[in-house]
């Protein structure tokens, strides 16, 4: 590189680094020791709430005949994931094409991206994941399921698509007034295997009254239903009907149509679900230390690098009697209300608002059972944001 200073010229020069020369942190930690001791701020996943969460919710939807498909954008693990469908879901859902390919590498193997695949660049990539595990995307465009059809029928493979319906998120998806003629157009298109419907209530899963919230709730699955209803009087079998978020888990699956369950958060909850109900534990928090304290304000080492603030300030969980004010980058402040010898170095457990956009800003889960370290999981899905 050249560098123009007056008259002269510098070459700058710069010294080639190998990767055996960079400074790297290695967590290695012995299985049975207190979870405390683990280097901080780390996400710790209390593992028995976290496996009673998922026979809990497994057990639910058993009860009321639909069938699970986790979304695993709160996870972003094949270690979370296989314990889901070991207890008994017909596979997961991915956000993100990323995702998918790292549940598929980990050997799940059905999945549902319920979001759009666009671009030719992304849809190669889809062919690719295809051939590991079972994809289902979701559509609401034409041309776009003209280029999924073009690329999986040139590759001899079929992909398996439902049809996104808005059901009053007014994000993606089709209207009710355009579904039998989008139906049948994917139908008629070589390399895809129509399934179904889903509708996304995400507008209507942190309504705090559970009146209001099942009114509201009810009001987008009847749209959901309302599609079937229709795509069936036109001789279209409609085999899934695919929808639900945490938040609505218990109004979604009892209503007649619906055959599965996209839930997400509740293997972990976080502080924003249970602010309105507290129907499965917490199981995840974040692990912090005190680093400063001048009387009763004091620091810890969490910060907007470690968890998100995308739905609220965290709480501070454990111990008790300590009010979250601010945080910076590296930094929280926090102030200790009545008495404590809270002192430099002890530990802080620190729950986050949204479980799912804090997990994405770290590399591991430290996993315990009653107070003592079990083990590290790798977050395989942080960062599989294309």
């Amino acid at each position: 590189m050249y560098k123009k200073l007056g008259y002269y010229y510098f070459r700058l020069k710069s010294k080639q680094i190998k990767k055996e020369d960079i400074m790297t942190t290695t967590e290695n930690y012995k299985k049975g020791i207190k979870i405390t001791e683990i280097d901080t701020p780390s996400i710790v996943v209390d593992l028995n709430i976290a496996e009673d969460n998922i026979k809990k919710m497994q057990s639910f939807a058993n009860d009321n005949n639909v069938s699970m498909r986790p979304h695993s954008k709160t996870n972003k693990s094949p270690f979370w994931a296989k314990k889901q469908v070991d207890a008994g879901a017909i596979g997961i859902c991915c956000a993100k094409l990323g995702e998918a390919e790292m549940m598929a590498s980990g050997g799940i193997q059905e999945i549902l991206i319920p979001n759009q695949i666009v671009t030719e660049q992304k849809i190669k990539r889809l062919v690719d994941v295809n051939k590991k595990s079972k994809v289902m995307v979701a559509v609401e465009n034409k041309d776009n399921v003209s280029d999924l059809s073009d690329h999986f029928e040139k590759n001899s493979m079929k992909l398996s698509v439902i049809i996104e319906v808005n059901v009053g998120m007014d994000r993606c998806g089709v209207e009710l007034d355009e579904i039998a003629d989008f139906a049948k157009f994917i139908i008629n298109k070589p390399g895809l295997e129509f399934e179904g419907i889903m509708g996304y209530e995400g507008h209507t899963v942190n309504i705090g009254n559970f009146e209001d919230r099942v009114n509201e709730t009810t009001k987008a699955m009847n749209k959901l239903i309302n599609a079937k209803k229709i795509l069936e009087d036109n001789g279209i079998k409609v085999k899934i009907v695919s929808a639900s978020g945490t938040g609505t888990y218990n109004i979604t699956s009892k209503i007649p149509g619906i055959t599965e369950l996209q839930c997400g958060s509740y293997i972990f909850m976080d502080g924003n679900y249970l602010k309105i109900f507290g129907d499965f534990q917490p199981a995840l928090s974040l692990l912090c230390t005190v680093v400063s304290r001048r009387g009763n304000s004091i620091v810890i080492d969490c910060g907007l690098k470690s968890v998100s603030m995308d739905q609220g300030l965290p709480e501070v969980v454990y111990p008790k009697g300590i009010k979250l004010l601010s945080l910076s980058e590296e930094h929280c402040k926090c102030e200790i209300e009545g008495d404590s010898d809270l002192k430099i170095g002890d530990k802080v457990f620190v729950r986050p608002m949204h479980s799912d956009t804090t997990i994405n800003l770290h590399d591991n889960y430290f996993v315990y059972r009653d107070g003592v370290f079990d083990e590290m999981v790798e977050i395989l899905g942080r960062g599989k944001f294309k």
